[in-house]
């Protein structure tokens, strides 16, 4: 018989029908959600085998919502009324009243099935069933259930409290009343609902985990440490915590299954789980839960790092630093102009050499500008302002690089050009002066080779705008003399920069990792499975990020994505960094982001 023909359908009358809700599973995940529903007013049943589950699920909604209370955004009597509409029970049984049925148990099917399987008799008819899961198929739940019209996914982010998204996942089985009944509580919870199908890592963590897989084994070729690796995306990107953090505060176990799940439905060598995560999760590493993972923590569950063997040891020093007093810096652009800007309020002595004097002079007069701004803001006093001014002497040419003791190149990010401009300063630098390049995505050695002394040349990547931006990446080349090394991270902290280290290899650190990242949102798009909209929303709101993968690459500029996603597909040669075609569409159409007018949004142009 048709299991379907003869079932009600789930109604989606408003609230009020999901006014009584159970949650199955008290874990941190499964508390959170249960101190979000009480808090909205619903009748919350916690369900969980382990009794010292429920104690502690009932003490942290009581902690959480005294705290409210110190802070005034809960009357006693309110505290009461929320503490009141929470129960917890050690049987599935207690779900017998229940109008949905929230499921948040280990990320294991057979498990995750014999709790569908045993509701599917205690439940009501019309009962809605959720997962929690981010990795596993929705579609096979809801096949396996008596009533696969109402299994849907309901999958909320850590800490449930605080996080805005829940991505609502439905399959070909699941009724629409279903996905508007818990989208309409999902706005009522004050959370923003994103419409997902059913694939593993949805939109958000479909994203998140080839990012954060590809951070573990960037660590675990040893290209970077991992302290180097978390400041970097944090500095450079904006990013709330470093992917090896994230990694465990998540679990390195649940990431390697998320992995699992993605590789077995996409095929893509990006999502097979880096082997350090299968060792970490074999020998019992997984993260802050067990106290120790990628760091080592003060205990188990706490998020305090303590040093271990592998902490980089303070101050420690390779070979003596160069003496630097005096900066050359070559280009006329934003990005030299920042520079400049930088070393000068240091307190260095600055040239600033553009193609003629006058793109010199300009450059200069930027800087003031973006020097009375910050007067105007507060950040800077004028004399301040005035003293850094003065500090820099515009050139129309190399030449007034003669004696300076750090030159850097901020140019085109064109290997031809800038091989021609060290070549030039190969001849007009003094022997020991320092040779640096700002490029982003170039090989840092064939930049080298364009001089007779490749020793004395090395990476200083800085983040645009410079000024602002915290992070400078310091690539050293197989060839780079160590003193050089030691005096860029010198220069380093007495410009007020966080430098990381890393190697020669295309896009660095943080290019590396984002630039997959913003190709796989594209792919997402050309594969209509979530809009431009709802992959920014899950990004900002379900991954803390500050800009959504869209409105990111609108602001890089499409061409300059396109540029350095294709520098790392031929050095990579991985099919899946393969520039998607929707990208390089629109750049030969000319759309090439808010410089343009027109990316993946259109702008008012200025």
């Amino acid at each position: 018989m048709d299991r379907q023909s003869s079932q009600p359908t789930p109604s989606a009358s408003g609230p009020s029908s999901l006014h009584t809700i159970a949650v199955v599973g008290l874990g941190t995940m499964g508390t959170g959600i249960a101190e979000v529903l009480a808090r909205a007013g619903r009748e919350v049943i916690g369900i969980d085998i382990d009794e010292s589950a429920g104690r502690r699920a009932t003490a942290a909604l009581a902690a959480a919502t005294a705290r409210s209370v110190t802070r005034e955004r809960l009357t006693g009597q309110e505290r009461d009324a929320v503490l009141s509409r929470f129960r917890t029970f050690t049987e599935l049984t207690a779900a017998a009243d229940a109008d949905l049925v929230i499921e948040v148990v280990p990320e294991s099917y057979e498990l995750k099935q014999q709790v569908f399987a045993a509701l599917d008799a205690i439940v009501r008819p019309d009962a809605l069933l959720a997962t929690g899961t981010n990795a596993l198929s929705v579609t096979r739940l809801a096949a396996e259930s008596r009533h696969p019209e109402r299994v849907l996914g309901l999958h909320f982010f850590n800490p449930a409290p605080a996080m805005k998204l829940v991505e609502i996942v439905s399959c070909v089985l699941t009724a629409p009343s279903a996905v508007e009944a818990v989208t309409a509580l999902a706005r009522e919870l004050g959370k923003e609902p994103v419409a997902a199908g059913d694939r593993p890592g949805f939109v958000a963590d479909g994203l998140l985990f080839g990012y954060l897989n590809q951070a573990a084994a960037m660590y675990e070729a040893k290209y970077a440490s991992r302290e180097d690796i978390d400041a970097a995306m944090k500095l450079g990107c904006g990013l709330p915590m470093g992917p090896l953090a994230l990694l465990d505060l998540i679990g390195v176990d649940t990431a390697r299954t998320v992995l699992e799940a993605m590789y077995a439905s996409s095929g893509d060598r990006l999502h097979a789980p880096a082997p350090i995560l299968g060792h970490l999760a074999e020998a019992g590493l997984t993260g802050r839960k067990s106290g120790r993972g990628f760091y080592t923590y003060e205990a188990q569950g706490s998020p305090v790092i303590v040093r271990d063997l592998q902490t980089p040891l303070d101050g420690a020093v390779i070979a003596a630093s160069r003496p630097v007093s005096s900066v050359g810096v070559a280009g006329s652009g934003t990005m030299a102009s920042g520079i400049a800007q930088v070393f000068a309020q240091a307190g260095y002595s600055v040239v600033l050499a553009g193609r003629s004097q006058d793109k010199a002079d300009a450059a200069k007069a930027a800087i003031g500008k973006s020097l009375a701004r910050a007067v105007d803001k507060g950040r800077l006093t004028a004399e301040a302002a005035a003293r850094t001014l003065d500090r820099i002497s515009p050139a129309g040419s190399l030449e007034a690089f003669a004696e300076v003791d750090l030159a850097v190149e901020a140019v085109a990010e064109d290997l031809a050009v800038k091989q021609d401009l060290f070549a030039a300063l190969d001849k007009v630098c003094r022997p020991g002066a320092v040779l640096a390049t700002t490029t982003s995505s170039l090989p840092v050695i064939a930049i080298a080779r364009a001089t007779s002394r490749p020793q004395d040349v090395i990476g200083m990547h800085f983040f645009n705008p410079a000024p602002a931006m915290k992070l400078v990446e310091v690539v050293r080349t197989v060839l780079t003399a160590d003193d050089v090394h030691t005096t860029v991270r010198a220069v380093c902290a007495k410009v007020r920069k966080h430098p990381v280290d890393c190697g020669d290899r295309a896009g660095f650190i943080v290019n590396a990792l984002l630039f997959p990242y913003l190709n796989n949102a594209i792919k997402m798009v050309e594969q209509h499975y979530a809009s431009l909209d709802e992959i920014d929303a899950a990004m900002k709101l379900g991954a803390g990020y500050p800009m959504g993968p869209f409105e990111l690459l609108d602001v890089v500029g499409l061409d300059v994505s396109l540029a350095i996603e294709k520098v790392l597909h031929k050095e990579f040669r991985d099919p899946g960094l393969a520039p998607s075609a929707l990208l390089e569409h629109l750049v030969a159409a000319g759309c090439l982001g808010r410089k343009t007018g027109r990316g993946f949004r259109e702008y008012a142009r200025r």
